[in-house]
């Protein structure tokens, strides 16, 4: 016989303390740990609970409902809950919260660099570096954009339990900016002087250009956007919620694993495209009536940010775990858990 007693990192906790045979219990345990939502420990949970973080329809939700949400899980929490409060409730309030509020300063995150708003704000852009043709000066243009776009975002989610500088952000912004379209111009530069390549196949190459480029630019911008994180290191946490320390090791961790899903993210963005758009535009449809070029890359680029944004983020959960033998000696001494959580970021 088993007893479960699960802790689902929101303000709920769900338990189930009836007694269950060994089969029954383990199918439970099965169906909890890879399928429910609410278990950031797998995958599925993760994804599941970060569709409700990139939900559009949230930035849409007004600064008076936001105070409503916050309020009715302080309620929860000091157990002042008013009568006839469901579940349901509580975790919309929970997923606005999630959605808006920045987890280490408690401040509302500017509406075009929450994760909320980074399909509909980021969508356009993609569109514009996959656009065939391209010359310098729009090759330049939409790198320098797509850079500022994602330097704002990641400094927007960023892990913020110690004080960043405005130098560390403008050194981040101009390294992921420089790294993006150098990479992209010289790109370009060697596929028009490949005299070997068809023009079609010429073209093809060019499509695919942005991948590498941005990919290479997320790291810089992911690293010197959070170049402070590394110097002074990140708040580690206890079961309890307590501060232990501030460890460069987890620093390292959070962004290493952040950088990851950096390179993971435009990989459907920026290369299922491309491939789908040179299928379609050979079908009559398409020839035939080429004004509709634009508008359907523009919806197959939307579907395969719509999917890439929460597969790439579920790779981590957004608390991660590290075990306090890991980090510096001063932090494994001064607390007697075996594991410690940290903001990884966004």
């Amino acid at each position: 016989y088993w007893v479960f007693t699960v802790n689902t990192e929101c303000p709920f906790l769900w338990s189930c303390n009836s007694s269950l045979n060994m089969a029954f219990c383990f199918v439970v345990y099965l169906f909890i740990f890879f399928l429910s939502p609410v278990f950031q420990s797998s995958f599925y949970g993760r994804f599941r609970h970060f569709l409700d973080i990139i939900d559009p329809r949230t930035l849409f939700v007004t600064e008076s409902r936001l105070k409503e949400a916050v309020q009715l899980l302080e309620d929860y929490k000091h157990g002042t809950l008013p009568p006839g409060v469901t579940n349901k409730q509580l975790w919309g309030a929970q997923k606005i919260k999630q959605a808006i509020i920045h987890p280490d300063t408690n401040e509302t995150i500017f509406m075009p660099f929450r994760m909320s708003g980074y399909i509909p704000f980021g969508t356009p852009i993609v569109v514009g570096l996959l656009l065939p043709n391209q010359t310098l000066a729009s090759t330049v243009f939409w790198q320098w954009l797509n850079q500022s776009h994602n330097a704002c975002v990641n400094y927007a989610n960023r892990n913020a339990s110690k004080p960043s500088p405005t130098s560390k952000f403008i050194q981040g912004y101009l390294g992921a900016v420089i790294s993006a379209v150098s990479i992209a111009v010289g790109l370009n530069v060697l596929i028009q002087r490949a005299n070997k390549f068809t023009p079609a196949t010429r073209l093809l190459i060019q499509r695919f250009v942005p991948f590498p480029a941005v990919a290479s630019a997320n790291i810089c911008n992911v690293v010197l956007m959070r170049h402070t994180e590394l110097e002074e290191g990140i708040d580690v946490l206890d079961s309890n919620g307590n501060v232990v320390g501030s460890s460069r090791v987890a620093a390292k961790h959070a962004l290493l694993e952040t950088a990851l899903t950096r390179v993971v993210l435009p990989m459907p963005i920026l290369v299922l495209p491309p491939i789908i758009m040179s299928v379609l535009e050979k079908t009559s449809l398409l020839r035939s009536r080429p004004r509709m070029l634009l508008p359907v890359q523009s919806l197959v680029c939307l579907a395969a940010f719509g999917l890439a944004l929460p597969l790439a983020i579920s790779l981590f959960p957004q608390m991660s775990e590290i075990e306090t033998s890991q980090l510096e000696p001063e932090i494994a001494m001064a607390t007697s858990s075996k594991t410690v959580v940290y903001n990884k970021g966004l």
